[in-house]
């Protein structure tokens, strides 16, 4: 089968998504080794939903008909030079994404790719949350580089439990 240009750049998006949630664990372990639970925690369920959104595409493409690739990623950045190193590479990594996210909805309009583009207006969405969400934990963390413990107490006020988006495309493989 002959896949879409969409189709074709949604498979390395897929690609992109599973590197991000990589990174979000790579994260998450450098907060886990400092003894910042709350800040591990966050970047944990962070990469659990990047992990999602590669499998809510995997799921679109299946749907669709087309073939579904999963590419390879590089390996994450391991090392930070302090508590606020991880927040500033995630927060360039969501703006990062949001090109790319921006760029498939051109792409699917462009080609009129209509199914398309209705499926990747929910992750415009969701990104301008995620950018959003995580400049203000960049600026709390900048705050706190001194005392990190400040950060965590942020979180504990800040994160409430999140309930599920009912308006999420459905990822292949359900709620694993």
């Amino acid at each position: 089968m002959s896949q879409s240009r969409f189709a074709e750049a949604l498979n390395g998006q897929i690609g992109y998504e599973f590197g991000a949630s990589q990174q979000y664990i790579a994260v998450s372990v450098y907060y886990d080794a400092e003894t910042l639970p709350r800040l591990a925690a966050h970047f944990y369920r962070q990469a659990i939903e990047e992990r999602n959104h590669a499998m809510m595409m995997v799921q679109y493409l299946l749907d669709a008909g087309e073939d579904v690739v999963i590419p390879g990623i590089e390996a994450p950045r391991t090392g930070f030079g302090d508590v606020v190193e991880p927040v500033a590479l995630a927060l360039s990594q969501e703006k990062r994404v949001t090109e790319q996210i921006g760029a498939l909805a051109t792409l699917a309009r462009e080609n009129g790719d209509y199914a398309g583009e209705q499926f990747i207006q929910w992750f415009i969405k969701e990104q301008v949350e995620e950018v959003s969400s995580m400049s203000s934990l960049l600026t709390v963390v900048e705050r706190a580089r001194e005392n990190p413990l400040l950060a965590e107490e942020y979180l504990a006020r800040e994160s409430a439990a999140e309930a599920a988006d009912p308006t999420a495309p459905h990822a292949a493989g359900g709620a694993l």
